[in-house]
């Protein structure tokens, strides 16, 4: 999933289960940048305080990610959420160890996860740490089948449409399937590139084992969001009910007919939607304007620190400590060790 679903659907599904603006636009903001936030190290400032802060992403062309140890610790509890076979604590799927670390849809560890972050409201973290549970609760579903680690398993062949989008001409299809084997190593999803990504695309796929997979995105994304909004119900001390009818049904609208291959270029279409609706149809929180800078002027990091680059040393301000990316990687660093340290364990799953 990219920026339109992370941020902007997050924001939706947020206002629908019953939050207010603001706080849907920390959820929502939170969400995203932990596909962004991909700076670690300590932060140092001229009063001689200091901040030691973790990422939770690097870029695809970092050779971090061809380290299996490094991987470990960003893809398995920020992206690729072990999902051990679907099954509970104490219990072991059929094969090796890398079927208990396979992504799956809402596993058991996925439902553990969100639990532990809705236990954790009231804290000042609290929407931030939701914020970023949802984000790798959402991804259980597009990264479903595949394993953050560096694996035969995540080898993909032979990529195509099943129903045409109209978005890729046949002879792009073979280009992209040469590419595919001979270029990107079998990490997490990037030997399928965007395919998981892209909410319109219905699609199939050869995996490591030589099983053709079939990938339908409009509705394994409409499931994430639906799953999503019964979670922040939860946190909310409502019934979890999940989406309103009206509202999943434009959900899945949006889904199906925004045929926009460009990330930054979906992601605009749908703020524009969350502030005027789409072909004449509303959500049912009515009109927002919502907006995300991931760095930059306007962007948590600047506000923080008065500078989006890493400096050797920074101005202190009095606000840094509640500031929201500080709040941001407080929430991230208990994220890490809540899901390596507390719950992969009991699905017997060392990996931090």
């Amino acid at each position: 999933m990219q920026t339109d679903f992370h941020h902007a659907v997050t924001y939706v599904t947020a206002r629908t289960a019953g939050f207010a603006h603001q706080e849907a636009d920390i959820i929502a903001y939170s969400a995203q940048y932990v596909d962004d936030a991909v700076s670690e190290g300590v932060v140092h400032f001229d009063n001689d305080a200091f901040y030691a802060r973790i990422h939770s992403s690097h870029k695809s062309t970092d050779v971090g990610n061809l380290n299996n140890d490094y991987n470990h610790l960003i893809w398995l509890p920020f992206h690729f959420l072990p999902g051990n076979g679907g099954k509970g604590p104490g219990e072991d799927p059929d094969g090796t160890f890398i079927q208990k670390i396979v992504c799956q849809p809402d596993s058991p560890p996925a439902k553990e996860m969100m639990q532990a972050a809705v236990n954790d409201k009231g804290k000042p973290y609290s929407l931030h740490r939701l914020g970023i549970a949802l984000h790798v609760y959402a991804d259980t579903w597009s990264h479903q089948g595949f394993a953050g680690v560096i694996h035969e398993i995540n080898q993909v062949e032979h990529a195509r449409e099943i129903k045409s989008s109209g978005m890729y001409a046949k002879q792009l299809q073979h280009m992209l399937e040469d590419w595919l084997d001979d270029v990107i190593p079998p990490l997490g999803h990037g030997r399928a590139k965007m395919f998981p990504d892209l909410p319109f695309l219905h699609w199939q796929y050869k995996n490591g084992h030589g099983v053709w997979v079939e990938r339908d995105n409009p509705t394994d994304f409409c499931k994430a969001a639906d799953a999503m909004c019964k979670a922040m119900q939860q946190y909310l001390n409502k019934s979890p009910s999940g989406l309103p009818a009206a509202d999943k049904a434009l959900l899945n609208k949006i889904f199906q007919e925004l045929k926009i291959k460009e990330d930054k270029t979906r992601h605009a279409r749908w703020l524009d939607i969350v502030k005027n609706g789409f072909n004449g149809e509303r959500f049912s929180f009515g009109s927002a304007e919502i907006s995300y800078v991931a760095e930059g002027v306007g962007s948590w990091k600047e506000k923080a620190l008065g500078s989006s680059w890493d400096l050797r040393v920074h101005p202190y301000k009095p606000g840094f400590l509640s500031s929201d990316w500080k709040l941001f990687h407080d929430a991230l660093q208990l994220h890490r060790l809540t899901v390596l340290h507390d719950i992969l364990p009991k699905y017997g799953i060392c990996a931090g």
